[in-house]
């Protein structure tokens, strides 16, 4: 996808990473942080949107958080949050810069790397750069509390894949048929995934209802899928809460700010820290779990 020289150095770059692994004993010794996926199984639901404002959310609860961008072929990440990037992860993938280049720091005291947008390569990683890139995100994972990975929408195998290796699987919805039936496909694909992994340690899936028109709608809405899941999935899906339909949330779209940060008293801010309490109180669940950086760098051994 990037041409010899560029692949040159994804294999030098793993034998790094392979050192690294030898030299630290296997499991770094600095904790790891929490890693979040939040997807869809349909775009035009808010993923981006909540993604970002969660993640800011759960700064202001005293967490270092790092948003990541993992939405390869349309991020737009950077744009809810209104910041401009010169380097993506795009660049990281070829080799021509490193992961500390790219970050940046973003609004509420978050940082992101941002995806790259309208390149078709980078929609179709090969499974070698999906490798790759949960291994460099992995490292970032820690050096943070929590890391928050947009992903993009649908079951194509960058999303499943990139998100399966995720403590927490975030799917989000809105009350819709399409949308809800969209959802429990996606957490099948999950479940199917994680079947066939290597690892012993699943991750926690859970739910986020978008744009409900009523605390009484979002719930029903979640426990309708958490209903079909149990029953024909056998798995536990976690209720994250619901965010209100808010005309503020489009006003700070247009604005390009973050909704938490333009307009914290509205109802969907209201919703969204209630959302990144839930999260808040769990990022110690998965304490005993492998090093995300050590399952990822085991591909590589």
């Amino acid at each position: 996808m990037f041409g010899r020289e560029d692949h040159a150095r994804r294999v030098d770059q793993a034998h790094q990473l392979r050192q690294l692994m030898a030299s630290s004993g296997g499991v770094p010794a600095a904790k790891r942080g929490h890693v979040i996926a939040v997807t869809s199984g349909k775009g035009g639901v808010g993923k981006t949107l909540l993604a970002a404002n969660l993640s800011i959310a759960l700064a202001a609860r005293g967490h270092r958080v790092a948003l990541f961008d993992m939405d390869m072929g349309l991020a737009n990440a950077d744009i809810v949050l209104g910041v401009e990037v010169a380097w993506t992860w795009r660049d990281v993938l070829a080799g021509r810069r490193s992961l500390d280049e790219v970050i940046i720091h973003g609004p509420g005291g978050i940082t992101l790397v941002a995806g790259a947008s309208g390149v078709s390569q980078m929609a179709n990683l090969s499974e070698f750069e999906r490798h790759q890139l949960i291994a460099i995100a992995g490292q970032a994972a820690e050096l943070n509390d929590v890391v928050v990975f947009d992903c993009g929408a649908g079951i194509s195998h960058n999303v499943v894949s990139i998100a399966s290796f995720a403590d927490t699987i975030l799917v989000v919805t809105t009350p819709e048929p399409t949308s809800v039936t969209d959802a429990y496909a996606m957490i099948k694909a999950f479940a199917q995934e994680q079947g066939r992994s290597r690892y012993t340690e699943a991750a926690a899936m859970g739910v986020l209802v978008n744009l409900a028109e009523s605390r009484r709608e979002g719930r029903d809405t979640y426990e309708r899928l958490a209903g079909v899941a149990a029953r024909f999935l056998h798995i536990p899906v976690t209720d994250y809460g619901y965010i209100l339909r808010d005309e503020h949330v489009s006003a700070a779209v247009r604005q390009r700010c973050p909704v938490v940060l333009r307009y914290p008293r509205c109802s969907a801010s209201s919703c969204l820290m209630a959302s990144a309490g839930r999260l808040s109180r769990e990022l110690g669940r998965a304490e005993e779990q492998q090093s995300l950086f050590y399952r990822v760098m085991n591909m590589f051994l």
